[in-house]
């Protein structure tokens, strides 16, 4: 049975799933669904049509499901949904924001971590076990693949994908697509620094799988020539891992958008 605060207002509309606890001041509007065991610790907003997973855990103050910081909507405006998967833990003042469109969803995958004042912006996907630090910011439309880390006061600009098990270091304002397995840091423009080992270890692959991978960057940064044609010339070798196949599919989709942000290209 849920554990509901008496000063919190929750909707009747509400779909409370078992062992559900809700903390003081909360507020839970008409049509969201909160899977078992999930925790709203106090002040915590979750606006409509959001679908929120099993054992989740969100701190103080933290406001899902507003509206997206679109210029042009308010509160007459028709918008998507957000769903969430299974055990996120959302800190202190994040922000997610649904989709912009009636017919579409912001999705968050399972085992997340987001640290005191994250934003997710309108459209975004966020895949698994991915940590988001301190202030973290990210633009809508963007995607960040499974065990990616982004270090405090980073930024996602919109409709860029950040591959999966990357480091981003603190400040970096990535602005491309970054290829998995990847450190980006700076800013103007942040620069690929080299291989996120940490990254290989916690994804769980084995010796020969980083061999492998620390061999195709070296090939693809290291080497004369341009990126894409290092990529392309990588693209031309038997036997490809399948890690080192995911990075070169990346180099090669963002070069089909000027700015090098493939899911650009879906605009509209």
């Amino acid at each position: 049975m849920a554990q509901i605060h008496p000063s919190t207002v929750v909707d009747d509309d509400v779909d409370l799933g078992e062992d559900v606890i809700i903390g003081p001041h909360c507020v839970i509007h008409r049509g969201v669904t909160i899977g078992a065991r999930t925790i709203l610790d106090a002040n915590v907003v979750i606006e409509e049509n959001v679908k929120i997973g099993r054992d989740n855990h969100f701190f103080p103050n933290s406001v899902i499901g507003c509206l997206p910081q679109v210029l042009g909507l308010d509160s007459k405006s028709k918008i998507g949904r957000l769903v969430i998967g299974d055990r996120n833990v959302f800190h202190e003042n994040v922000t997610i924001h649904p989709s912009r469109y009636e017919d579409a969803q912001t999705q968050l995958g399972n085992d997340n971590f987001l640290m005191v004042g994250a934003h997710v912006g309108h459209d975004c996907i966020l895949e698994d076990k991915v940590v988001l630090s301190n202030y973290v910011q990210i633009g809508g439309h963007a995607k960040i693949e499974t065990g990616a880390w982004m270090s405090g006061v980073s930024g996602l600009h919109q409709f860029v994908t950040l591959g999966r098990w990357c480091f981003v270091a603190a400040l970096t304002g990535v602005t491309q697509d970054a290829p998995p397995f990847l450190i980006i840091s700076g800013h103007n423009p942040p620069r690929v620094r080299g291989v996120n080992k940490k990254g290989l270890e916690r994804a769980g692959l084995t010796q020969q799988q980083q061999k492998q991978i620390l061999e195709a960057y070296r090939k693809l940064y290291r080497q004369k020539g341009t990126l894409l044609a290092n990529a392309e010339n990588l693209a031309q070798e038997d036997g490809l891992d399948e890690n080192v196949k995911a990075m070169v599919d990346a180099v090669i989709r963002s070069s089909q958008h000027r700015f090098g942000r493939y899911l650009e290209t879906f605009r509209h």
